[in-house]
């Protein structure tokens, strides 16, 4: 599943992840008071099609009047109503929402609670874990008695924002899931298709989640390595497929839904981030253009590839024909 990210879960990269095999996706975080406030931001920040389900439109909230009155305006157009109480970073401090309503946990009952009681969709929420695992049982039961039908565990601390630095405690996740009635979604150090594996097997989750992996690899779920994940029984060399050949459908998927260029300058960056290092004046260029356009993107990409040193994706030989099969399904 496609994880909530902040102006980058939007609607073109959820349909290009979709593509290559992810199951569900979360809008990135909304913040409810402005989007119940503000036309501008709700046309902007949140759109959708039919095709786009099953999905969790998230938001933050500190507040279970306004929450509800954001949640009842998308409620028609999605599967489960999101609570963000899992943002660690200092905005969310500042806006007193996210990770840092930890601190406050009969107003994280309440808003569940509101929202439980007053909208036909079911309610979720993603969480991070405390340092103590009797706190974040308790936590998750809290939540479960409060009116939420699942819950999304980030197995790392409020602390803990570095995902390369600390590794994602599983055992905490497995807890949650062994005292949980709900389903549980675990989240943290999903690199490849291998690791949502191990992650179901060792955690018995419902589902997995992946955040910074997909950025520069949406095409994770579908079984395709990054160079720096490749192991000796991936496909040798070529997959066929590489990361400017899903900038270029992300880039389509865009003229066809469009979102605001910062959201696809983002993408841009990420999914490109090891060819820029190849080629570090058309990263320049790219910085350089205070306004861009679809023709000088598809362009910048055809430049890129011209210019050689092509950085394949990897997957395991006895799988590509079946993938290669199911996308050329997928873009027919």
């Amino acid at each position: 599943m496609v994880a909530p990210m902040v102006d980058n879960s939007e609607l073109p990269f959820r349909m290009l992840c979709r593509r290559y095999g992810a199951d569900a996706a979360y809008t990135p975080m909304l913040h409810s008071r402005i989007f119940s406030e503000n036309e501008k931001y709700r046309s902007m920040e949140f759109t959708t099609c039919k095709e786009d389900r099953p999905l969790f439109v998230q938001f933050c909230a500190n507040d279970p009047d306004i929450l509800l009155q954001a949640a009842k305006m998308v409620e028609p157009y999605c599967d489960y109503v999101d609570i963000n109480f899992g943002c660690p970073q200092r905005i969310a401090r500042r806006g007193n929402y996210g990770a840092f309503l930890m601190d406050n946990l009969p107003l994280v009952k309440s808003l569940v609670q509101n929202l439980s009681a007053n909208l036909h969709v079911p309610v979720s929420c993603k969480i991070r874990i405390f340092p103590r695992l009797e706190d974040t049982l308790a936590y998750a039961k809290m939540l479960e008695e409060a009116g939420a039908s699942l819950v999304a565990v980030h197995g790392r601390t409020r602390d803990e924002k570095d995902g390369k630095k600390f590794r994602a405690n599983w055992d905490a996740i497995k807890a949650v899931k062994d005292v949980l009635r709900i389903p549980v979604l675990a989240n943290g150090d999903v690199r490849h298709l291998e690791d949502v594996k191990n992650c179901l097997e060792y955690t018995g989750a419902d589902g997995v989640l992946s955040a910074e992996t997909l950025l520069e690899n949406p095409a994770l779920f579908a079984g395709f390595r990054t160079k720096e994940w490749k192991e000796d029984g991936d496909e040798n060399g070529d997959s066929g497929l590489d990361q400017a050949d899903l900038v270029i459908e992300y880039l389509k998927l865009c003229e066809q839904y469009p979102v605001p260029w910062r959201m696809i300058r983002s993408h841009v960056h990420k999914m490109l981030g090891d060819w820029f290092r190849v080629h570090p004046e058309v990263r320049e260029e790219l910085n350089k253009q205070s306004k861009l356009t679809f023709e000088w993107l598809h362009d910048m990409v055809m430049r890129l590839k011209q210019l050689g040193g092509r950085i394949p994706l990897y997957r395991k030989e006895n799988a590509l024909q079946t993938t290669t099969n199911e996308l050329a399904a997928s873009n027919a």
